[in-house]
């Protein structure tokens, strides 16, 4: 795998290791050791900009939260529940070289139609949009709401 690249977020110091299967990164939410991808990369990243940048608790971060759709199952990559254990945010993350167009917000707000969190993230590491849920649909936040 080719140098990964600097991203938006403050840098982290996170754990590597080289296994038989390559670069591996340690998950702190999950508990395991990961493939580094340049997608986990920037899902590494996400979830730390929340935890030191915007408050949120460490055990409210839920990474593949299973979403049922249309009878399929699918998998929101990162989610934020609030203290009731309701979905808060909902985040699709993308490996850097992926362009935020709107079939990305589309699979976000697919699955936010089941979870219905208030506030859906999407980020490639290099841009990063958040959208408020509101009665009107969704706007575009100019950032991150903190808790």
């Amino acid at each position: 795998m080719s140098a990964l690249p600097k991203l938006i977020f403050p840098s982290l110091n996170l754990r590597q290791r080289e296994s038989a299967k390559g670069r591996q990164i340690w998950c702190e939410t999950r508990r395991q050791w990961l493939m580094l991808t340049p997608e986990e990369w920037v899902r590494r990243h996400l979830v730390g900009y929340l935890v030191q940048q915007c408050g949120v608790a460490p055990l409210s971060i839920v990474e593949e939260y299973p979403v049922p759709l249309n009878g399929q199952p699918q998998r929101a990559d990162v989610v934020v529940v609030d203290g009731e254990g309701k979905p808060f945010w909902v985040a699709e993350c993308k490996a850097p070289e992926i362009e935020l167009d709107d079939s990305v917000l589309e699979q976000a707000m697919r699955y936010n139609a089941v979870l219905k969190a208030r506030y859906v993230l999407i980020t490639n590491g290099l841009k990063l949009f958040c959208f408020e849920l509101t009665a009107d649909g969704y706007r575009q936040l100019a950032q991150l709401p903190r808790l």
